[in-house]
């Protein structure tokens, strides 16, 4: 029973944990994809930059003596959410939205975020420098422990306090999407232009309006997800940066403008990830004496160090079996 417990510890709640945060980076990146039909390489570092604007608030809080029960990370979030969704905005007025007007294609907007990725990177070591810094500084992160001797288990279930604000606010962001998708006369609208937006503007929907919602949401939902990451490990100027690919392989797997989709596929590629790095063997050891001497101690699928390819093994099987991903999503 122990050996079960290890592994929900380290395949349960780190498979969610590392699942919330690519479904929150993919449904960012599919929401813009499913309006505008391009691939917004920057947004993990809008996830790098909301981290830094929710740290710079939660510092300013500190040094005015602000004190509350929980993380003041949590506490400046909302407003962090807003001027990071302002930010996104800004973005897409400065660089996205001349280049659409002169009718630049797709590929061209596409190169176009490469470039303010490096500007949002070169931003950041600018004015905050390249070393790390953690929202905890000076103090220790709370551990649960959840106890379950009723199982006959002696280890207990551990998670952090980072990871319930994380798997937490993760919900509570998926329903309020799904809420405004499906009930707001304006997320009808975004679902509407996601399909055809031709037929939408013909048909008297607000594009501009769409448009600057979407970054708006886009910007809001970096701004959870980086502030979320930050949490969990540490602050630094590349946070985002080493995971917008599995990011993008989530909302591919879930199908490309479809939000479920990218929710759908952030799990998948989280908790793949996770398994393919948990040494099975753990669940093996109490038959470890009736087991045949070329069983090996670590069972494995891949080294840690190549966890990031599991999310391209996924993507290029989904591809090959199902191009427009799990929910159908758009293809160009």
């Amino acid at each position: 029973m122990n050996e079960l417990i290890f592994l929900i510890n380290k395949v349960l709640i780190s498979g969610t944990v590392l699942g919330s945060i690519y479904a929150l980076g993919a449904v960012g990146i599919t929401l813009i994809f499913g309006i505008l039909r391009f691939a917004h390489f920057a947004h993990g570092d809008m996830m790098t930059m909301g981290a830094f604007i929710t740290f710079v608030l939660a510092s300013i809080a500190a040094g005015l003596g602000i004190v509350a029960p929980v993380p003041l990370a949590i506490v400046v979030l909302p407003l962090a959410m807003a001027l990071a969704a302002m930010m996104a905005l800004g973005i897409d007025r400065g660089f996205y939205a001349p280049l659409r007007a002169r009718g630049a294609k797709p590929v061209t907007l596409l190169i176009a975020s490469i470039g303010v990725t490096l500007m949002i990177q070169g931003l950041i070591r600018l004015f905050a420098g390249v070393q790390n810094r953690s929202f905890y500084e000076g103090t220790a992160k709370q551990v649960f422990r959840i106890d379950v001797p009723f199982f006959g288990a002696t280890r207990p279930i551990v998670f952090t306090e980072p990871q319930v604000w994380m798997m937490g606010l993760a919900i509570v962001a998926v329903l309020a999407l799904h809420m405004f998708l499906t009930r707001s006369r304006l997320g009808k609208a975004m679902r509407a232009m996601a399909d055809n937006a031709d037929l939408a503007q013909v048909s008297g929907i607000n594009t501009q309006l769409v448009v600057r919602v979407t970054w708006l949401i886009a910007g809001t939902l970096a701004c959870l997800a980086g502030t979320m990451l930050a949490l969990d490990v540490s602050l630094k100027p590349d946070l985002a940066f080493n995971i917008i690919l599995p990011i993008f392989a989530a909302a591919i797997v879930g199908g490309l403008g479809q939000s479920y989709g990218a929710i759908a596929g952030g799990f998948v590629v989280g908790f793949a990830e996770t398994m393919s790095v948990f040494n099975w063997a753990i669940l093996l050891r109490p038959f470890r004496g009736s087991l045949p001497e070329w069983v090996p101690n670590d069972l494995s699928i891949v080294p840690t160090e190549y966890k990031l390819t599991v999310a391209f093994v996924i993507l290029v099987i989904v591809l090959l079996v199902r191009p427009t991903g799990i929910f159908k999503g758009a293809s160009s």
